[in-house]
């Protein structure tokens, strides 16, 4: 088992892409540094199912990931009471105002667009830049950021939210490269209109009727390939599309 007795680091983990997937590395044998923002009782649920499982262990860490210090700070914590993160799943993510499709960009404020930002893409760069040192050290290490969809296709929600992920594909190629001969993999999932998760909590019928094989995608289905991508080692600098059809190839 690949992941018997790794340590991963999930952000936006007590609920939806990030629970599911915190449970599938937990069921390999994976302790799990549940990172939550202000779900406290979701992630301590979350902590106290993993902790059943038999070899691995898992807390809750707080941190506002629009605050630079508070996901230090959040870092820090997790090296103290786990120790090093072995896998980085950076999934923690938000909208921001949405303007959707037909909006207009003067819809959306410079302060928006910057906190959208930080959210989405600066914070996962610092935790990168924060763990990729211990990875080179022991060479191995696993790093997955969770786009979206909308970076290669514009999306539904905003310019602010789309330009924020697909800066993630830029992290990625330069990552992956870079630490490939470190033993350090580097990818990305792209999901597009997943239910149980809080930006699809209420999709209008128009947007259901985009997805090709006709219904919304399920967590599961999203952790499944975050799985594939942190257990094999030969799998790197890519970019994975989940979207039930919608796309052709990964743009």
């Amino acid at each position: 088992m690949p992941l018997q007795g790794k340590l991963a680091l999930v952000t936006g983990c007590s609920g939806g892409i990030g629970k599911a997937t915190a449970l599938a590395f937990a069921i390999r044998g994976c302790s799990i540094a549940v990172h939550y923002n202000s779900a406290a009782q979701l992630a301590n649920d979350l902590v106290t199912e993993i902790n059943t499982l038999p070899g691995v262990r898992a807390r809750a860490f707080q941190a506002d990931m629009a605050d630079y210090d508070s996901v230090r700070k959040m870092y820090a914590a997790v090296v103290e009471t786990l120790g090093h993160p072995d896998i980085l799943f950076n999934n923690a993510g938000t909208t921001g105002t949405v303007v959707g499709k037909r909006g207009d960009i003067e819809s959306v404020t410079l302060e928006d667009f910057e906190q959208t930002w930080k959210v989405n893409t600066g914070s996962s760069f610092l935790l990168t830049q924060l763990c990729i040192p211990h990875m080179v050290s022991q060479k191995y290490g696993r790093v997955v950021f969770c786009s979206s969809v909308a970076a290669g296709v514009g999306g539904v929600i905003g310019p602010h939210y789309a330009s924020s992920k697909s800066a993630l594909h830029g992290l990625v190629h330069w990552l992956a490269t870079r630490y490939a001969k470190d033993g350090i993999t580097c990818n990305a999932v792209a999901p597009a209109l997943i239910e149980e998760t809080t930006m699809m909590a209420n999709p209008s019928d128009e947007i259901r009727n985009m997805i090709p094989i006709g219904r919304m995608g399920k967590p599961h289905e999203v952790a499944s390939v975050v799985e594939m991508l942190v257990t094999n080692q030969y799998l790197t600098n890519k970019i994975l599309v989940v979207d039930g059809g919608m796309t052709p190839s990964a743009f």
